[in-house]
Parts: structure tokens; C-alpha cells; sequence
């Protein structure tokens, strides 16, 4: 038999295996991340007719070329674009993805690991993160839970949608920080109130809280104190209220409490004098300090001026005290400040209305707008209509205004004389002081103990015969002290030196009024950060606020309430990130990918799946971060196939015509046969 014929059966069938590649390409054209192959030839076999000659220098003969005669055409590889990356197809699906770079997604059967670039997954009835197609299980990194940070370590499945993950628990505040400026020269950091901040916080079980703190000038410059004012819960109800407490103290503290004393001394030309009934003056030991409203004159014996000292007369501790009233009339010239929420409650009850004070239309119904409710506008200068508006002052007779100035708050500052009818005379055990009088004219006015709103106590010591009186005033300082360098304005401590926090601190229990025990172990103490806070001018306003948690990255100790899954979505480093509907994000794992020295070397085994072989290189059951090597991953994107059908095509005329060619060998060589066997005719 001819060799030429199976020399063109070797063709056919070399050339019948490369259109099978080339049809299984054109038949894969929208696989999802399929990879094109493509095949090459080589001949087969030769069988040598006569061997190769040297040349021989004896004999002068020169040497000769082997003969060979070929026996065809084989498959010399068929190899895989396993590294051409395909086209983006966009499906707006966050389960899609797509691997940007030469790494493999990593599946997994139950007992084997495969690797693809098909990355339509999907979640499956077990929260497991699936193949759609196949059902095997994307496998990955999970999340250490002593750091919540990725681990990694040898690959597992994914199970993102595991009930621990379906709801984020509630977690209480443990720390805070202050921004912004605080301006020396915010009017309000040298109010009696201070400058207001507040700090919104939860409690372990997910309950949101607003403690109200203010920041208070110390006295000089640079140095405030923070001190905690009130706590209010989510119906904007004090806790002090809510449960029936003496003060905030009992929940939580900021700070403790520091003691400044500083003696005066007052001579009888520096004391006030106050003039009897008869018309002359004694020399009586009053407290310097303005007297503005008069209330409860009564046997409580409280003498309370509101104003800018707010001073009240308390009752010894060890002893009675004595009240004898009405018996002798006082005169008193002050200047006296009225807010708006005094003018507008009892006994005065005016309207402020359009930047004015109004009396009021006693026949308007309760629920009519202010116009509706004004009587009578009191001009400033309308100095008898205000008389009658506020004759009816507690504690003050016959009461004349001078002057009236009306404040853009709404306050008013009133000049006014009035008399005053009390005669308080304090008694304590054990001492010298005079606890009667004998006539008007050698009255002793004795002040135990007064104490002004900003928390200083003055203690009269003793009376000299002469009337010189000594004073002991004691200052109970509250909260934590707050110092920032004068010369930059940089922050330098909170609390002590060299401090950059300071931390409110709540009690376990608190008693009640009424004698009841209330848990309060459902707070936690927080630490409060000051040094982002600068002492800078900036216009007299103060910025300076206070936000939980740490300010770091994931701002650490922020406290959250309880919340349930919104979304899941999957960064380009593969990391799968939670989204519930309180705000919080929580790190599910991260998908790890699989790379190989040889990737072309990776067998195909169907349904998308590569399986790695000896000259691909093992996989190290670890995989690596898709980021390592500079590629990423598209959420709602696949890869599609890379096969060009320009190029198949190509690819098929050639093939077919390779074929055909091969065909006319045998049937050349078969006619050739024929004339060999018509010979013996």
C-alpha cells in the first residue's frame, strides 16, 4: 500500500480535531468567562530510505543528505487564552463578579477544590455563598472575631448569610471626642450656664441618650471646667425626672469636686447701708451683692434673690433660725433682670410678642396664635404702664420703675425702689451672736450662710463689736478642669496633667426620692477625648461638639442600636461588607483567589471549572488577596468569553481547506492503485 494514503488519513484526522476545537469555540461564544483554544500541528513520522553520508577526504567523495519520507500530520498541543482577559457584561447583580488580572475564583464540591473565572455566584438556602450554575461553594477567608479583622488562613466556605449575620446587636457607647474651637470670648462660656455641649450615646440594650455637659470659664485664661449637667432620654425626659432623683449625680459624675476658700473682711463704711423705718441708718452687716426679687418670705426662712448673685438665706444647720416679719420696712434701690420665661409665667403672665411685651387679652381663648392673645403693648418708655404690669412682685411694696431696658433676648433689666418688709435673725448653738434686738435702731442682721448660683457659699464668721464682719466665701469647683495653651491655643490636658481624656462615670444604682433602688448597669462609662479641641478666636462663637466613639477608621466604641441586614456587597479586594439599617457595616469574610505559575496548564473539567495538574503548580489550600498582584474584583459585572469569531472563522476556512486537501491525497493515491491493478489486465 501507498504511504501517501494514511499520510492523508493523518491529515484528515489532524485536521478533523482542529475543527472540533475551533466548533467547541464558536459554541461557547457567550460562556461566561470561557477561555478560547486554539490547536498546532506537527508532522509525524518519517521512515529513512537511506542514512546520511559524511564526506570522505580518502576517497575524495563528498557526502550525502538522509532520505525520508514523511507519514503525516499530528496534533502537536491544543492550547488555552487562559490569560486573555474578556469583555465586561454589566448585570447590575452584586452576587457578579468579576476578575480583573490572571487569578482564579476558588469552588469547592464537599471534596474538591476547583478554580474558575466564572463568577456568577448566588446565595443558597444555608446563607452559603454558591455558583449559580454548579452550587459549589465560593470558598475564602473568614473574620477573626477577637480583632474583627480578615484571617488568613486555609480557605473555608463562605456563609454570609448565617443568622449571627442577619442582625447586628445592640452595643453601648464607650467613647467619645470634642471638636472644634472653643472661643475665649464666647459670652457664653462666662455665663452662669456655660457653653452647652452634648453628646448623644447608647446604652447596651440599643437605647439613644443625650448627655448635656457645659463648658465653664475657670477664672483665668486658658482654664475652663467640663461638668456634666443633665442626661435626657429619646422622649427629651431627664433622667433625673424620669426616676425621681435629687440631682444627675446620682446617675453619672464628670469629674469630682475641687474646694477654693478665700476670707473677706467688711468694715462698717464698706457695708451696705440699710435704712430703718425711722429714717436713719444703722450700721448692719449685709451681704454686698444685689438684691433683686424677694421670695418665700416665710417660716422656711428663705430669702432668695434672683438675679446675677441669685442669693438665698439658709437655715442653720445646728440651730433654729427665727424669722420676724413685717415688723420693720426696708428700702432697696436695685437693679433687677427679668428673663422672658419670668415674665411670661406668674404673677406678671405678659406676652412677648414681635420683639415687644404685650399684656394679656384675658377674653382670648387658650389655643389662639399670640396676635390673638395680646391686650395692651408696653412701650420701654411707658415707665407707669410696666408699674402696673409688675406691681404685683413677691416680697416687694410699693414698688416705683425708673428705668426700663428691654434686651434682644427678651429680657429686661428694670431700675427700680421698693420696700421690703422681713427681718431675718439667725441663732446658733454655741456662740456669741446676738439672737434678739432690743429696738429698731441696734438691729443686728445676722446672714448665717448664703450661697450664690455659681456654687460659692459665704459664711459669716463673726461680728465685731465695731461691726466689722469677716466673711468666709467657699467655692465647690465641679467637674473635670479643661486647660489649652495661651499661647497657640493648642489643647494641653483634660483632668489631670498630661491627660487627653477624661471619662463620665455611671453608678450601678441610684435610690429615688421615694426610697425605690434603679438598675443603671445597662450604661457603660465613657471616655471622653478633648485633644482635637483648639482654643482659637473665631468671632466669639464657639464650635467645640462632642461625637461617640473614637474618630478612628472604624471609630471604635461609637455604640450602636440593634439592627437588621439591608444589603451585602462586595468590595474590589473581594472583602464582603454588611450594611444594616441602623448604619453600621460588618466585615462577612473575604473571597480568596488562586494563583498558578502555569495557568495554561490548568486542566479544563466542565461546568466552567479548571483543576490544577503538575505543570500548573499545586494550589497551597491558602490562596491569596486578589490585591497582592494588582488585580480586583467588579461586583455586578461578569467576564465574557474571549473567543474572536473573526478569528475562528479564519481559522475554519483554513481548516476545512486543509481537510480537503488531505482528501485529494487518498484519492489521488487510490487512482494511482487503480493503474497498478489495470497493468495485469
Amino acid at each position: 500500500m501507498m504511504r501517501s494514503l494514511f499520510s492523508g488519513v493523518a491529515g484528515l484526522k489532524t485536521h478533523q480535531t482542529r475543527m472540533d476545537v475551533i466548533g467547541n469555540n464558536i459554541a461557547n461564544v457567550n460562556t461566561t468567562a470561557y477561555k478560547a483554544q486554539t490547536m498546532v500541528f506537527s508532522d509525524l513520522l518519517y521512515q529513512q530510505t537511506q542514512a546520511a553520508t559524511g564526506a570522505n577526504a580518502a576517497t575524495g567523495r563528498g557526502g550525502t543528505n538522509p532520505r525520508q519520507i514523511g507519514l503525516g500530520s499530528k496534533t502537536a498541543a491544543i492550547s488555552t487564552a487562559i490569560t486573555r482577559q474578556g469583555s465586561a457584561q454589566s448585570t447590575n447583580n452584586p452576587f457578579d463578579i468579576m476578575i480583573t488580572g490572571e487569578s482564579f475564583f476558588i469552588v469547592n464540591n464537599g471534596t474538591q477544590n476547583f478554580f474558575t473565572r466564572d463568577g456568577a455566584f448566588t446565595i443558597d438556602g444555608a446563607g452559603n455563598l454558591v455558583m449559580a450554575s454548579t452550587g459549589y461553594k465560593v470558598m475564602g477567608w473568614q473574620v477573626d472575631p477577637a480583632t474583627g479583622d480578615i484571617r488568613p488562613d486555609v480557605v473555608s466556605a463562605l456563609q454570609v448569610m448565617n443568622k449571627d449575620n442577619l442582625t447586628v446587636g445592640a452595643e453601648s457607647t464607650t467613647r467619645a471626642y470634642a471638636s472644634g474651637i472653643l472661643d475665649k470670648n464666647d459670652t457664653n462660656v462666662h455665663s452662669p450656664a456655660g457653653r452647652s455641649i452634648t453628646l448623644a450615646f447608647n446604652d447596651n440594650l440599643g437605647y439613644t441618650y443625650t448627655a448635656k455637659l457645659s463648658i465653664h470659664s475657670d477664672g483665668a485664661e486658658g482654664k475652663y471646667r467640663v461638668r456634666l449637667d443633665d442626661i435626657i432620654d429619646e422622649d427629651k425626659v431627664s433622667l433625673v425626672k424620669k426616676y425621681g432623683l435629687e440631682n444627675i449625680n446620682q446617675i453619672a459624675s464628670f469629674g469630682g469636686n475641687s474646694t477654693d476658700i478665700s476670707t473677706m473682711v467688711y468694715s462698717p463704711a464698706d457695708n451696705a447701708k440699710v435704712e430703718n423705718g425711722n429714717g436713719t441708718t444703722d450700721n448692719v452687716f449685709s451681704v454686698t451683692f444685689p438684691i433683686s426679687e424677694v421670695l418665700d418670705i416665710g417660716s422656711n426662712a428663705l430669702l432668695k434673690a434672683a438675679g446675677d448673685k441669685n442669693i438665698k438665706l439658709k437655715t442653720p444647720a445646728d440651730g433654729a433660725a427665727t424669722v420676724v416679719d413685717g415688723t420693720t420696712t426696708y428700702k432697696v434701690n436695685t437693679s433687677l433682670t427679668l428673663s422672658k420665661n419670668d415674665l411670661e409665667g406668674d404673677p406678671y403672665n405678659l406676652i412677648y410678642y414681635d420683639g415687644a411685651y404685650w399684656t394679656k387679652d384675658t377674653n382670648a381663648p387658650a389655643d389662639a396664635t399670640p396676635d390673638k392673645k395680646v391686650s395692651k403693648k408696653l412701650n420701654p418708655t411707658d415707665v407707669a404702664a410696666w408699674g402696673d404690669a409688675l406691681k404685683s412682685m413677691k416680697g416687694l411694696e410699693n414698688v416705683k420703675l425708673n428705668t426700663i431696658n428691654v434686651g434682644a433676648d427678651g429680657s429686661v433689666t428694670l431700675d427700680i425702689d421698693a420696700e421690703c418688709k422681713a427681718l431675718t435673725v439667725a441663732t446658733r448653738k454655741g456662740d456669741n451672736f446676738e439672737s434678739t434686738y432690743t429696738d429698731e435702731k441696734d438691729i443686728l442682721k445676722y446672714v448665717y450662710n448664703v450661697e450664690d448660683k455659681d456654687g460659692t457659699t459665704y459664711t459669716l464668721d463673726y461680728v465685731g463689736p465695731d461691726g466689722r464682719a469677716q466673711i468666709t466665701a467657699t467655692t465647690i469647683k465641679t467637674g473635670f478642669p479643661l486647660e489649652y495653651d495661651t499661647d497657640n491655643g493648642k489643647f494641653l490636658y483634660i483632668g489631670t496633667q498630661g491627660s487627653k481624656s477624661a471619662t463620665m462615670t455611671f453608678n450601678p444604682t441610684a435610690s429615688t426620692l421615694t426610697g425605690d433602688t434603679i438598675s443603671l448597669t445597662h450604661f457603660s462609662n465613657i471616655d471622653i477625648d478633648f485633644s482635637a479641641s483648639t482654643m482659637l478666636g473665631n468671632g466669639k462663637v464657639s464650635t467645640i461638639g462632642l461625637d461617640p466613639g473614637a474618630g478612628d477608621e472604624a471609630n471604635t466604641g461609637a455604640g450602636r442600636k440593634y439592627g437588621e441586614l439591608i444589603g451585602i456587597e462586595v468590595g474590589q479586594d473581594g472583602k464582603i461588607t454588611a450594611s444594616y439599617d441602623n448604619g453600621i457595616s460588618k466585615l462577612l469574610g473575604q473571597i480568596a483567589v488562586a494563583n498558578f505559575a502555569n495557568a495554561s496548564g490548568l486542566a479544563k473539567a466542565g461546568n466552567n471549572l479548571y483543576s490544577a495538574t503538575s505543570n500548573s503548580g499545586e494550589f497551597d489550600g491558602t490562596g491569596s488577596d486578589i490585591t497582592a498582584d494588582g488585580g480586583s474584583m467588579e461586583s455586578g459585572v461578569l467576564e465574557m468569553s474571549n473567543v474572536d469569531l473573526s478569528a475562528e472563522f479564519t481559522e475554519m476556512i483554513t481548516t476545512q481547506r486543509g481537510f480537503q486537501a488531505n482528501s485529494r491525497i487518498i484519492t489521488t493515491s487510490d487512482s494511482l492503485l487503480e493503474e497498478l491493478v489495470n497493468l495485469k489486465r
